[in-house]
């Protein structure tokens, strides 16, 4: 079910008037500035003439009978598209022309690449000191590996993240969504939004943005690495279980899985009386989280006995009945089904003159003025860049030129 979304109490969101000019691609660029278009901001997207981003050729699958791929689809919503030949000097002038008069610049090419083109912050602030450039690589713009090539899979190993993700038996396994990518796009996003504020409250200056996919995994780790630090002892990998929790993990069922949270005292004789055992409310290996913590490997075999005897129906209906945590391990149907994510406005839906009406995910930024929304399709190939060039001051014989020189 696709649900509405909370009504604005005004028409435009809280970055109105703001303009980002994206030169970035693929997943992590794109995330960031669809998460800028989504509070309101104009996100020009450029693309090369000859295909555009390359995730547009990212399919099967594809969104209905279209040839619009469910990849580039979904994240690059609220942006106007225009080609530009960035590899020859008029297009790159052209660039130039249009990031003089933009707040926001968003590039996710090579380490070097935007110098190379005269395209860098050091050359743009000269024409707009006030703009706010932002620069997402894999391993940052300086070190020892600043050149390598990085893709999210190489950074969820680099970063650590698989050697905590897995079976403890098990082979290393990376998340099942692009992580690096859209953790680093998070990081953007709220690193250009500090960066407008401080310009705003400061002198009126631009400020420029590094932000790699390597340092934001390693954040993420985050306790991870605390408790790496306070032990020096690398932690490994628990399958679904929390290192210092229990019981806090997905335990099998007679037909299932269900997915359980005992993170607090008070939770443990509810839980324990939920599946009849009250008895191990006293049980010294088991009565207060420490204990529980040294002795998982008995308590996990003593509750996957227990478990095994419900279905995970059964089980979810005596958590609730006791206030216990639980959910089961639902799949994408089952959370677009969810009436309370369509409650909260996270199933959206757009027209697109080529795919018909495309459902997609929700922006979670809830702004009870200036809420974040969505409000136009993830756009065709150059399909505004008449519009954006004729707002620049760009004449219909300029624009013939440019296309008949290959730079748009």
């Amino acid at each position: 079910m696709v649900g509405e979304a909370r009504q604005p109490e005004t028409d435009t969101g809280p970055l109105d008037g703001v303009t980002v000019l994206d030169a970035s691609r693929v997943l992590v660029g794109p995330f960031c500035t669809m998460q800028l278009g989504d509070l309101g901001a104009d996100v020009i997207k450029v693309e090369r003439p000859d295909g555009g981003d390359q995730t547009r050729g990212w399919h099967p699958p594809t969104y209905g009978e279209s040839e619009e791929s469910a990849y580039y689809l979904s994240v690059n919503r609220n942006k106007r598209s225009m080609t530009l030949n960035l590899a020859s000097e008029d297009g790159r002038e052209l660039f130039r022309d249009l990031a003089s008069e933009a707040d926001i610049v968003v590039s996710n090419f090579r380490v070097g690449k935007m110098e190379e083109w005269g395209l860098d912050y050091q050359t743009l602030r000269k024409e707009n000191p006030g703009l706010v450039y932002c620069a997402l690589s894999g391993y940052g713009e300086w070190g020892p590996d600043r050149d390598r090539p990085a893709y999210d899979l190489i950074m969820q190993a680099e970063g650590g993240l698989m050697s905590i993700t897995g079976e403890k038996d098990g082979a290393p396994v990376r998340v099942g969504v692009a992580i690096a990518d859209i953790g680093a796009g998070m990081y953007a996003t709220q690193a250009i939004l500090a960066a407008l504020l401080e310009r705003e409250l400061g002198d009126g200056t631009g400020q420029k943005i590094d932000v790699s996919l390597l340092d934001g995994q390693v954040a993420w780790m985050s306790y991870m690495a605390s408790n790496y630090f306070a032990t020096g002892t690398p932690p490994g990998r628990m399958g679904s279980k929390h290192p210092t929790i229990a019981p806090y993990q997905a335990f099998p069922t007679a037909d299932g899985y269900v997915v359980i949270a005992v993170p607090s005292p008070n939770l443990w004789p509810k839980f324990c009386t939920a599946i009849g055992r009250d008895d191990l409310v006293d049980d010294d290996r088991f009565h207060d989280n420490a204990s529980r913590v040294e002795n998982r490997e008995e308590l996990d075999a003593l509750l996957e006995a227990e478990f095994a005897e419900y279905t995970t129906t059964e089980i979810l209906d005596l958590m609730d009945d006791h206030g216990v945590p639980a959910t089961a391990v639902k799949d994408m149907e089952d959370v677009f089904d969810n009436p309370q994510v369509a409650a909260r406005g996270m199933h959206q839906s757009v027209s697109h003159p080529t795919a018909g009406d495309v459902e997609m995910a929700g922006s979670p930024m809830n702004l009870s003025k200036t809420p974040a929304s969505v409000r136009s399709h993830p756009p065709l190939l150059g399909e505004h860049t008449e519009e954006v060039l004729a707002e620049y001051g760009y004449t219909a014989a300029d624009i013939d030129r440019l296309e008949d020189g290959d730079i748009i």
